[in-house]
């Protein structure tokens, strides 16, 4: 919907702008080119969307200044926690978890899953720092009820530096508002995006 809108207001400023130059230059306004409006608007859709949601991560695309870098699929990882349990005093032990990475060219949405919950995005972007591709978002995590005794739902952010083109390796930190943080490193990738940590396993069985 707000690429049509955003679609429309470029066409009719394009419009405006053709139909005041030749009024300019020739003293009176000639519309009839307006019949290829509709047209035009219904090519110019078609074409945003196709870049949109395919064209913007073909290899060849890739390579261009500008364009971001391409993360969608499922990744398989480790995810390190640095919480002390009072308990014990020691930190749980490293487990696999599932990152799932919807992309177009213009949004992006993530998914991780562990043993024992998910977390979704609220906020995503990869975006470029002097050249270096990172993918950072904010993330609302819901426990499983088997663990919600000992895992309440909280917020967090995470923010992960992206490796190789096409890209390889997810590396970097996450930080929840219950004061606890951990490292996060992705080194498998598939190509199919995952609706659960069961279907994500089987991918890299």
């Amino acid at each position: 919907m707000k690429r049509n809108i955003t679609i429309r207001v470029v066409a009719t400023v394009v419009i405006i702008v053709l139909a005041t130059g030749t009024w300019l230059t020739s003293g009176k306004v000639d519309i009839g080119w307006l019949r290829f409006f509709s047209a035009a608007v219904l090519a110019a859709t078609l074409i945003l969307a196709l870049w949109d949601l395919w064209l913007w991560r073909t290899k060849l695309i890739q390579r261009i200044p500008g364009v971001p870098r391409c993360v969608r699929g499922t990744w398989q990882g480790t995810l390190t926690s640095f919480w002390i349990d009072p308990t014990t005093g020691e930190s749980p032990p490293p487990k696999t978890v599932y990152l799932v990475i919807h992309q177009t060219a213009t949004m992006v949405t993530i998914k991780l899953f562990t043993d024992e919950s998910r977390s979704t995005s609220t906020l995503a972007a990869v975006s470029a720092v002097d050249s270096a591709w990172t993918l950072a978002y904010l993330y609302l995590n819901r426990p499983d009820m088997h663990a919600e005794h000992r895992s309440r739902m909280h917020h967090g952010s995470t923010v992960l530096d992206v490796s190789g083109s096409p890209a390889t390796r997810l590396n970097g930190r996450y930080w929840t508002d219950r004061d606890s943080k951990g490292q996060l490193e992705f080194t498998r990738r598939h190509h199919k995006l995952a609706d659960d940590s069961p279907e994500a396993a089987a991918y890299f069985a």
